[in-house]
């Protein structure tokens, strides 16, 4: 805090031995005259040498603005937003993480660069992908996210869970599904639930739910197996970089949690109100529309070597994105494969429709 000697603790940071640990790293912290600092929620847990190293980063950064006030006239700009890149590198490149796949050069560089700053060693966790296949394909990124937006997800044992949105809670529900062969019936029902558990943290993860989630697992008559679950939700939920906080299954069956919601879940990011039935359902986002359009002519340039020019025919809400926005992604994809592409509307195509043509053959091609 720039102007402020003052420093503190978050008040999120509820543990007394935890706010006296990071109390004597702040005491121990070399701050410059007039500047203060308050340790956030992230900090909890954390080794002292992370904070040295985000005072660094951020007097840095307070430096920077001081010149840029000094030096332009305004009004200008003397900072701005992490963009993706630096968000990616600031909130997600932790220890825990072995590698880095991008398929963008640039991209790459800028993030060695920005690790850089921080630890010289990370850089080699961040690696080009040249491969032929599209980086989404080639790790398997398409399908886990087609599978984010599945009501019904299926366990390793056979069994299975169910998410369910409503205007007050998420509800997840266990079932046994396939898991039905075996002799020791509760033995079943701890290994169905326990796999849900771990599941379960997963998914509100990967959907990024928030606000009150209420998950009906199976009944199980032993208390024992009772806390296993619980015990394993609570293990699992360590990793959630969001604030979560669950309580022990009661008496019917149900454990009642509640995760901090940070941003928008992935179902609100990735589709907006359908246009078929006035916001009753969803689809898919023009962007996201776009976003698929481009890896399937990444693609099938790759796999139709000898086609070079193709016509594509979208949605006019589609083709109103293509035009307005990603024009020069188009003409990028024209100049890496040597192919000309014609676009048309139609307005009887679904908005999550497209169709790529041999423009000379009229042949449809499939990435």
């Amino acid at each position: 805090m720039p102007f402020s000697e003052q420093c503190g603790i978050s008040r999120k940071i509820e543990s007394p031995k935890e706010r006296d640990r990071l109390r004597k790293i702040l005491r121990e912290l070399d701050l410059p005259e007039g500047l203060g600092v308050i340790i956030r929620t992230a900090g909890e847990g954390q080794r002292a040498r992370y904070f040295v190293r985000d005072m660094g980063l951020l007097l840095e950064q307070w430096r920077s603005i001081e010149k840029a006030m000094k030096e332009k006239p305004a009004p200008a700009c003397v900072f701005q937003e992490p963009d993706l890149i630096e968000r990616t590198v600031r909130d997600f490149l932790t220890d825990e993480i072995d590698e880095v796949v991008c398929d963008d050069d640039a991209a790459v560089k800028r993030m060695q660069e920005l690790v850089g700053q921080i630890s010289r060693r990370a850089k080699g966790r961040i690696t080009h992908y040249t491969g032929t296949q599209p980086v989404f394909e080639a790790y398997n990124v398409q399908k886990q996210i087609d599978d984010a937006f599945h009501r019904q997800v299926w366990l390793p044992c056979g069994g299975y869970i169910v998410i369910d949105e409503t205007e007050a809670l998420i509800a997840i529900d266990v079932n046994t599904g396939r898991n039905k062969g075996a002799r020791d019936v509760e033995k079943t029902m701890l290994q169905t639930n326990l796999e849900a558990a771990d599941e379960m943290a997963r998914q509100m993860r990967l959907r990024n739910i928030g606000g009150l989630i209420i998950g009906d697992f199976i009944d199980m008559k032993s208390r024992k197996d009772q806390q296993s679950v619980y015990q394993r939700m609570k293990d699992r939920l360590r990793r959630d970089k969001a604030k979560t906080h669950v309580l022990p299954i009661s008496p019917l069956g149900l454990m009642e949690m509640t995760r901090q919601r940070a941003q928008e879940s992935i179902s609100g990011a990735v589709y907006e109100s359908c246009p078929y039935c006035n916001g009753r359902g969803k689809v898919k986002s023009s962007m996201t529309m776009s976003v698929e359009l481009q890896r399937a002519l990444h693609q099938t340039l790759r796999r139709y070597p000898d086609v070079h020019e193709l016509k594509v025919v979208v949605n006019p809400h589609i083709l109103q994105r293509l035009r307005t926005e990603d024009e020069e992604l188009l003409v990028e994809i024209e100049r890496k494969y040597a192919g000309r592409l014609t676009f048309r509307g139609d307005p009887a195509y679904h908005h999550e429709k497209f169709t790529v043509v041999d423009a000379l053959t009229g042949q449809e091609l499939k990435g």
